[in-house]
């Protein structure tokens, strides 16, 4: 039995060390670009050379950055308003539907996350010039619905799962209409996942870089655009003041999406009990 014991805490002290570096590997990058974003050198290394705010202003009234702003918050929010409305009606029609149809649609819809982002890209950039669209911000968005779909489709087939069928069927047996129930009963109490898929999707769209490389015309996202500055090397610090921007609004966005969802399924679980 000491032994069994013996060889456990062993195994989990391992385990540790490995979830440690794993995270120290993930993360530490990351973490360096807040920390130089406020070093006083153009050169991101060691020794620090001070403290200074002066990448971040040079962040205001720079037009190109706020053009290439503009246009990923618009393209973003279209995006993800189709992917989610997309996501809510494919998980939807594939759990309450009884269609072999809705079943293979939803598995499609869940593939894009499987294909490497290139082969969309390119896929994608034949496909706009077949239909006359060519490059545009048209084109971006028709492309970060594609690859935001798989996300909001796994999030509100899971929210619709965890409803009782029973909810469904006592709003059918008293008279209302498949669109009456899933207005009026399955939706409100789908709330906190479909915002929650909204603004997952969203930031996907935000952030997506590989489309919008194909599909992007006159008009570059703001990722575009911090691709762009990269060939610059006084640039970077204000790339890297850009970035620390972007991955505070991210992780606040991530973090509101994930509590509004887990608030929904607690609800869920304490209404059921």
């Amino acid at each position: 039995m000491r032994a069994g014991r013996a060889i456990t805490k062993r195994d989990g002290s391992w385990l540790g060390l490995y979830v440690l570096a794993y995270l120290v590997f993930l993360y530490l990058p990351v973490l360096l670009i807040p920390l130089f974003s406020f070093n006083d050198s153009i050169q991101a290394a060691f020794p620090l050379q001070g403290f200074t705010l002066q990448w971040y202003q040079t962040l205001y009234g720079n037009p190109a950055l706020s053009g290439a702003l503009l246009n990923s918050l618009v393209i973003g929010v279209i995006a993800a308003c189709g992917a989610t409305l997309c996501g809510i009606t494919v998980s939807y029609m594939d759990l309450y539907g009884r269609s072999p149809l809705a079943a293979t649609i939803s598995a499609i819809a869940r593939l894009p996350i499987l294909i490497p982002g290139v082969i969309v890209g390119i896929s994608l950039l034949i496909l706009v010039n077949l239909i006359g669209l060519g490059p545009s911000r048209v084109a971006i968005v028709l492309g970060h619905i594609l690859v935001a779909l798989p996300t909001t489709v796994v999030i509100m087939r899971s929210r619709f799962a965890a409803i009782p069928k029973t909810v469904r069927e006592a709003a059918l047996d008293l008279g209302a209409s498949d669109w009456t129930t899933f207005r009026r009963v399955m939706l409100p109490l789908s709330l906190p996942a479909v915002l929650s898929a909204f603004m997952l999707a969203f930031l996907i769209s935000f952030d997506e870089f590989i489309v919008v490389f194909f599909l992007a015309g006159t008009e570059p996202t703001l990722p575009l655009y911090i691709w762009s500055q990269l060939r610059f090397p006084r640039s970077l610090p204000t790339v890297m003041a850009l970035g620390t921007v972007i991955l505070a609004v991210s992780f606040i966005i991530a973090g509101t999406a994930e509590i509004l969802r887990h608030r929904g399924l607690g609800a869920q679980r304490r209404n059921s009990a």
